[in-house]
């Protein structure tokens, strides 16, 4: 089995691609696990800022968590707008370009591949920092263990949206399952114990206060909680990966999405408030995380415990899924409009958008490293993205109905969004600038210059290539053939043969550096190729000698051809590369791979009027024989001396 079958799985043809199509059950894991997971996260990013205050400040989680709740039924609304709007895909760089124009629309884009950037690695740190809290002793392999998730994610998605929707079906739904269980038993005995719950577990005991509790502080949670918006529009982004009718189910799976997020959210606030829990350092040793905490004073340190704290870990981890889903889509979409290059609009063997995913993986793996693996630390750079994003969506819709007109309520909808995402925006931004938000700001600021650069590089490229005229033909004339020798052995041959079949003129160029003198061929030419090719009717092919007094192979031959070329600016030179195809990759390893630094080096270097052709000779041969003979030479007839037909070069089946 090859080794891309074993960790890809098979190609998938065009024909199969209906298959991969998901539903509401998949799509939940495929599509909205980044929200959920952030249930997790977002509250703990609030309560970080919060629990500075001290105990008496942790109380003000619920509020602010009910501020959160209800921009996100605003932003879950208007983007089920969305969808209805643009079913084959609408998000936020497609709404944005269409209704707002295109430097809007790439800075949506700019912004949303920042959030999705920010995402994996925060959903990835997040995911080890809820392993380490479970089990202290891991603490020290932080980053390797992230970046072995990274990893593992990345061959997932690889494998095709359908086999990364499996993966992660059972552990999504058992982490719903599980904190939902925890909460509804919570609330239970907050019931019970009139509002004062006694916990199993005791939480950590809350630090004194370090800063008083203000409005600054409290706008600081708010933008910190937000992380736990972000992921909702990338249902409205991957709208085509759904069944028909996708619309309709794509509504379903975001409208699942958000509902259970709201339930987490408001039940993660008001038990951390009731039984005294606030964030610790995750720096420190003994860290644990605020689910480890309630889940533990609810429920005990028992099976239960060890089930849920398992589940969430797995969907931390795998809450990433999600921007390895959206990320390829946006680049994609990109690269059809010619703001990323071509290889990002290209669906590799499992139809998913590989070049996208890897490229993905590489910059998350910089930023977890860069980060050390630590989600406070990555924290205060996300949401910017994400609501600049959301923002720019939404305004769009907004400009979308007013186009389409007598559709007031939708357009009320989508620009209480765009307001509320736009003023949350200002806040995230404000309070989160010196923190590191800057940098997120920097990079949508430069990956917007990218994409403008790019598609200035195809513009140009089109405009100095682009002619619409009938083709031009003059004089035919065959191009002079440049032969690079080295020695004459059975690749070389193949060459000479292909040369004298295309034109009349054909010059082979040995080059000889100081102590190589032996390898001239000057005295055995004529009887070995110039002989044998008169004879058989060919022009004969001239050899000749370039001396190379700095031992260089390569530059000698590239001169020789510009020099070849400038002698007649109306004709080509093409310069037959002879090379040697092994049979296995590692068997390059023995060789100096001269053929392809030539190659190169004429690309680049030769100009205008040379032209590079290979000519392999390949050693997975069906019929290995006696040499191939010159044209003139006395094997040359279709028979050979004993009367059996001699076997052509013809390569290996894989390579006809």
């Amino acid at each position: 089995m090859r080794l891309a079958n074993l960790l890809l799985g098979r190609a998938i043809p065009d024909r199969a691609a209906g298959q991969e199509r998901i539903g509401p059950l998949a799509g939940v894991p495929v599509l909205g696990l980044d929200a959920l997971a952030s249930a997790a996260y977002g509250p703990e990013a609030a309560l970080v800022l919060l629990t500075a205050a001290g105990s008496a400040a942790v109380g003000h989680v619920v509020p602010v968590t009910a501020v959160i709740v209800a921009l996100l039924v605003v932003v879950g609304v208007s983007y089920r707008q969305t969808i209805s709007a643009y079913p084959n895909g609408g998000g936020s760089y497609t709404v944005a370009k269409e209704n707002l124009g295109e430097g809007v629309g790439l800075l949506a884009a700019a912004s949303l591949a920042v959030d999705y950037l920010l995402n994996v690695a925060v959903a990835i740190s997040a995911g080890v920092g809820a392993l380490v809290s479970a089990v202290p002793a891991l603490h020290r392999h932080l980053l390797p263990l992230c970046l072995a998730l990274l990893a593992l994610l990345t061959v997932v998605n690889l494998r095709g949206v359908r086999e990364a929707g499996l993966a992660i079906l059972v552990p999504t739904w058992l982490f719903v399952a599980c904190l939902l269980g925890a909460v509804g038993l919570g609330i239970a005995h907050l019931v019970a114990a009139g509002g004062h719950p006694a916990p199993l577990v005791p939480p950590r005991r809350l630090p004194a206060a370090v800063e008083p509790l203000g409005l600054w502080l409290l706008l600081r949670a708010f933008a910190s909680g937000c992380t736990a918006m972000t992921g909702v529009e990338t249902v409205s982004n991957g709208v085509p990966i759904f069944r028909e009718p996708r619309t309709r189910e794509a509504g379903r799976t975001l409208a699942t999405i958000v509902a259970v997020l709201v339930a987490l959210l408001a039940g993660v606030a008001v038990l951390a408030r009731a039984y005294g829990i606030g964030a610790t350092d995750a720096r420190e040793p003994g860290y644990q995380s605020v689910l480890s905490q309630l889940v533990g004073a609810v429920a005990g340190r028992g099976v239960f415990y060890g089930v849920t704290m398992g589940a969430v870990v797995a969907v931390l981890c795998l809450s990433a899924n999600a921007s390895f889903a959206g990320f390829p889509r946006l680049c994609r979409v990109l690269a059809q409009d010619r703001y990323l290059p071509e290889a990002f609009a290209h669906s590799n063997r499992r139809l998913v958008y590989g070049t996208g995913i890897l490229l993905l993986a590489v910059l998350s793996g910089l930023l977890l490293a860069g980060f050390g693996g630590i989600t406070d630390r990555l924290i205060p750079l996300f949401a910017v993205g994400a609501f600049g994003a959301f923002t720019l969506s939404q305004a769009g819709m907004v400009r979308h109905w007013k186009r389409q007109g007598g559709r007031p309520a939708s357009l009320a909808v989508n620009a209480v969004g765009a307001a509320a995402t736009g003023a949350t925006l200002v806040v995230v931004a404000a309070s989160k600038l010196l923190e590191g938000a800057w940098i997120s700001i920097l990079c949508v600021g430069a990956l917007w210059a990218l994409f403008r650069a790019v598609r200035r590089a195809y513009d140009r490229a089109e405009a100095a290539t682009c002619d619409e005229a009938p083709l031009e033909l003059g004089a035919r004339r065959p191009p002079l053939v440049l032969v690079p020798v080295k020695k004459l052995d059975k690749v070389t041959r193949k060459a000479l043969r292909f040369a004298l079949e295309i034109s009349p003129e054909v010059r082979a160029v040995q080059v000889l550096a100081q102590g190589y003198e032996r390898e001239d061929l000057t005295g055995r030419w004529e009887a070995l190729v110039a002989g044998p090719a008169r004879a058989a009717g060919f022009a004969p092919p001239r050899l000749e000698i370039v001396r190379s007094q700095y031992r260089r192979m390569v530059a000698p031959i590239v001169d020789h051809a510009r020099a070849l070329a400038a002698t007649d600016r109306e004709r080509f030179v093409a310069v037959l590369v002879p090379e040697l195809i092994e049979k296995r990759w590692y068997h390059y390893l023995l060789h100096s791979h001269t053929a392809t630094a030539l190659k190169v080096a004429l690309l680049f270097e030769g100009g205008p009027q040379v032209l590079v052709i290979d000519a392999p000779w390949y050693l997975r041969e069906r019929r290995r024989g006696a040499r191939q003979p010159l044209p003139g030479d006395p094997g040359a007839s279709r028979t050979g001396g004993k009367g059996r037909e001699t076997a052509p070069d013809r390569p290996h089946p894989r390579y006809a």
